[in-house]
This record gives C-alpha cells, structure tokens and sequence, in this order.
C-alpha cells in the first residue's frame, strides 16, 4: 500500500506578513501567522479584554437567571459531566466556578455516566443516578444537546434542567430537535451568533459563569471593582480546549494562551500541577503539546478504563499531596491504556492487512473503514480509529461488544468528509441500523443493532464512495516551506513553543532539501539520521518509522529541543521524506 503524502507548501499572503511585521510581530512567526490565516495583529492580541462577549451565546441570559435563582433560593444543583477531559474539567471550572459565586458546598453535586454502563448525554438512566443527590437543577456540560428523552426524564420529574454544550443537535427527519431545557446554551443550536462555533465544551462552561457573574452584579450582590476573579479558572479551560481537539479560532486561542500563561507563572490548580509532575513535564514551560499528549490522556485514561470520577477529583481537590496521589493513579491508567491500545492496534493492522489482501481493493484501501473485533474494549476504540485514520488517510470506524452486550463504534475522519452527517444519511437509507449517534466532523460514534455490523459497513461505504474524491482520499501535508540555517537555534524552537498551535492552527511543518549521511534503528522503533541540509549536518528522528530511507530527497520536518546532560541542541522531528 503507497500512503506516501503530497507536500505542498502553504501560501502566505504578503501583505498579512506585511502588517504583522510592522506590528512587530518577528519576521519567522508574522510568516507563519499569516500563512495560517492571520490578517490583523489584533488578531493575536490575546488579552482577556479581547474575548467575545458572553451576551452573544444564545440562552447565556437565561442560564445565568436559573442560577442565579437557585444559588439565592439555597437550591441544590447537580452538575452532568461526560466521561471525557473535556467534559471532566467542565465539570471542575462550573463546581469552582459556583462556588466562587456563591453556591454553598451543600449546594453543589455532581454525577458523571460510566462508559461502559451508562453509555452518553443526559439519559433517563442518568437522571435516576442524580436523584439521590436530591437536586433541584440538573446542569449538564459538554453533553445534553440531543438529551431529549433524558431532559424530558428530568422535567417530568420537576426538576429545572440547564442544557450547556458544543455538539451538533440531534436531526429527526431531518429537522433539528432541542430538548425541553429550562435554558439551552450551545453555539451550535439555531440562532446563535457567537462567533467561535468551535469553543469546547469547557469553554461554554466558563462563559456560563461570566453571564453568571454579570446576573449577579446586576442584583447587586457585588460590584465590578470587588466580583470574584474567574480567571483563576483558565488553566482548565486550556487543558479542556486542547485536549478536546477543537479548532483554535482566536477565540479558542487567547483561552487557551491565557491558561499556558498562568500554569507557566505556577497559577494552577493543584490537581493541573500534580498532572504535570506525573508526566514528568515542567509546568514552567507548559505548552500546548503539553496539555494535548501528556496531561489530557491521562484523564482521559480515567474515562475510557475506569471512572471519570477519578479525574474530575483530581482536578478538584485542593490538597497538592492527594491530587498527586490521584495524578499518579491516573498515569498508572493511562500505562495500562497504551498497553491495551498496542494489542488492539496489533490486531487492527492484521485485519487491514487481511483486507488489503482482497482481489478488488489490490492492495489500496476503501473509501472508508470499518473494523470489528468482539475482544476490543469499548474505551480505545476511537483512539484505534485514530490511528488508522493516519495509517491509511481514510475515514475509519472501529467497533467493540461492550459491557451491555451493545455494538458500540467510534470514528474518526478526513478533511472533506462529514462524519456526523455521514452517520445521518446512513440512518436515512438504513434505518434500522442506527441506534443512535452524534458528534462533529472530525469524531463520532454510534451503536448499531446486534448484528448490523456488515451492513452498517456496506452504508458507509456507499456515503464515501459518493462524497469522497481522489484528491480527498490522498494524504497531504502543506508545509511552511524552507527554514533559514541561521534560524536553526534553540532561540528559534522555544520561540516557536511559546505559541499556541493545534487544530487548524498547526504547528509549523518545514520542507528543505537534504542527503541522507547516515540512518540506523533506536528503540526499535525509531529511525535516527544524520543529514547535510545547505552543507551544514543535522540530526533528526522519525518516531515510529523503521524502514530505510533514499539517500537525497524533501524532509517535511518538525524543530525540537534535544537535551542531554544540560546542553541543549535542535533536532529535527521528521514527518516525511520524499
């Protein structure tokens, strides 16, 4: 199978570059801003005077009356978290955040689904897990937009529901349908202007509490020069962002440079600092990566082996020395996942192997892929999915028998192909398939019926085939271009770290000319080289690569710090080489 990609080097506008420069932006970053879309430096003004305004997410005005009512009335509210990291430090910020604004400690609960048993949103089995609690509202976060049956559960019940959230609705016949909340708040239901359609679930969250903030100043239960400061909070809501994998819009960004900013200063949580330990990183050099491939899997370790609850304390308790003793449990999970996710991706690469093997496909992959394996556990499924989704650069679907006997899937996807809405025409021309599902473009899932496997497979085979084009289904990666030799420095790499890259904001991706001096194997998975780039010798690693390279060709490359016994040196982090 040929998965080599198409390099192609990204445009920048020059008179973007231009402006960013005269703002005083350095000529190597106002160069890769303006390649990523950056038109105007106040762009990348990142102050907090620079957020969107929260009167602009629909149902914000009325989410922070509900609470603002339920905190004076002594009401008990019970928060409905998801089992993820950004529902996890969702849950966190609004608990803090509550409490900051005056909710008593009496006053707030919180219940978070089990993967395996429970299974997704506000259900009606939910609602009956928060009844002990005896809450008053039910406030869900980072689910309960398509919690239809489960709002209306709740309701019947006389329970004041709160509906906060990001994901798409839920579409009957094609139409959208909200569920019956007291207060709905989601940029993506109809109507709403907010801008950023992108922001987390963490993040409607905290702009939850800003209009809640502002609802209580206007009853004058403080004013603006003594209110309770909210942005103690944003190094969840960095942490939640990331790890969620949204698109970084400016929005995002400035949430998300805001957070880095105070973990850097040692502003954070003690639970975000103990993550930090037991990921053996320096919280004084925090950076995105950091938050997307170090802390966020290991709470989402939590969700996807054991119980969210577990993470969501460690995010919660303000003890250092318990949220290490957490953060340490979390990292043993998160061990235990990548030994679980290594047997299971063994087995995925088999069974692609065996289907390349058929006559029709001669050896190419489909249009899109399903795979299923009954011994697969639930909870890495979509990070398999993921990882076949890069391996082969198609959308990909695998599949496990869960806990409750369900067939129960999780996808990932491609630029150009819809995963949600694909899953929506498949429950049109198939709907006895679906049981439900839900999620964005890029992720989502579904449980099938027992059996449908083979059929659910031939569907979306059928949707890919129609929406997918050659071009889409091959595999490209847009550079930014040549790097100076004189830029090559630690100078340039920590410059580089201290911004804030991610979804649709990538990191940059250089392209240079280079020979291949030497290669060998380390680690036994690894491929280290020596190259000559403009006359100069590098050293560069290609992670997870171990077959022999040409000797001249494009090097697609990464900058990174290399530290060994106190120097530092820069090394280059291969992506390809053609």
């Amino acid at each position: 199978m040929n998965n080599a990609p198409l390099l192609s080097t990204r445009d920048v506008p020059p008179r973007a570059a231009w402006a960013l420069e005269q703002a005083g932006v350095p000529p190597l970053l106002a160069r890769l801003f303006a390649a990523r879309g950056v038109q105007d430096p106040a762009e990348l003004d990142d102050g907090l005077a620079r957020l969107l305004s929260p009167d602009t997410l629909k149902g914000n005005a009325e989410a922070a009356r509900l609470l603002a009512d339920a905190i004076e009335a002594g009401e008990r509210i019970c928060l409905v978290a998801d089992y993820d990291c950004d529902g996890a430090t969702a849950c966190v910020v609004a608990l803090r955040g509550l409490a900051l604004l005056g909710a008593r400690p009496e006053q707030l609960g919180y219940v978070v689904p089990d993967r395996a048993i429970h299974g997704y949103g506000l259900t009606p089995a939910i609602v009956e897990l928060a009844l002990p609690q005896r809450p008053q509202v039910l406030m869900t976060v980072d689910n309960g937009i398509a919690s239809i049956a489960g709002v209306a559960h709740a309701k019947a019940l006389g329970l004041k529901v709160l509906v906060t959230d990001h994901h798409l609705p839920a579409l009957v016949d094609g139409v959208v349908a909200l569920p019956a909340a007291d207060a709905l708040v989601n940029p993506s239901q109809p109507g709403c202007g907010f801008e950023s359609k992108n922001i987390a679930g963490v993040g409607v969250a905290f702009y939850v509490l800003l209009a809640l903030r502002s609802e209580l100043r206007r009853r004058g239960r403080f004013d603006a020069t003594n209110q309770p400061k909210l942005d103690g909070l944003l190094d969840l809501v960095a942490l939640g962002t990331v790890a969620d994998v949204v698109k970084l819009d400016a929005n995002n960004r400035r949430l998300v440079a805001q957070g880095l900013k105070r973990m850097r200063a040692g502003r954070v949580q003690p639970g975000v600092a103990a993550l930090f330990s037991a990921a053996g990183r320096d919280c004084g050099r925090a950076n995105a990566f950091d938050l997307g491939f170090a802390l966020g899997p290991r709470i989402n370790a939590a969700g996807r082996l054991s119980d969210m609850t577990l993470g969501i304390e460690c995010l919660l308790s303000d003890e250092p020395g318990r949220a290490l003793e957490l953060a340490k449990q979390l990292d043993a999970i998160n061990r235990e996942r990548r030994e679980i996710e290594a047997g299971m991706k063994e087995q995925a690469e088999l069974k692609l192997a065996e289907l390349l093997r058929q006559p029709l496909l001669q050896g190419q992959p489909p249009a899109a892929l399903c795979l299923f394996e009954p011994e697969f556990h639930e909870g890495v499924v979509g990070i398999i999915a993921s990882r076949l989704k890069d391996r082969i650069h198609r959308p990909s679907f695998v599949f496990a028998r869960g806990a409750d006997g369900q067939l129960k899937g999780s996808g990932r996807s491609i630029p150009g192909f819809h995963l949600r809405d694909a899953l929506d025409l498949v429950s049109k021309r198939r709907p006895e398939l679906l049981k439900k599902f839900g999620g964005h473009a890029m992720a989502a899932g579904c449980t099938l019926v027992e059996d449908g496997f083979e059929a659910f497979d031939a569907a979306l085979q059928e949707v890919a085939a129609e929406w997918l084009d050659a071009s889409a289904l091959t595999r490209q990666l847009r550079t930014d271009g040549p790097l100076p030799p004189e830029l090559h420095t630690p100078a340039t790499v920590r410059e580089l770290e201290a911004q804030v890259w991610g979804q649709a904001f990538e990191a940059p991706l250089f392209c240079d000319e280079v020979e291949v001096v030497s290669q060998r194997i380390v680690g036994e998975r690894h491929l280290k080289l020596r190259l000559r780039q403009a006359g100069v010798l590098r050293e560069a690693i290609w992670f997870g690569h171990i077959e022999p390279v040409p000797t001249h060709g494009r090097l697609a490359y990464r900058l990174s710090l290399d530290e060994y016994q106190g120097q530092q040196r820069v090394q280059l982090v291969v992506e390809a080489l053609l």
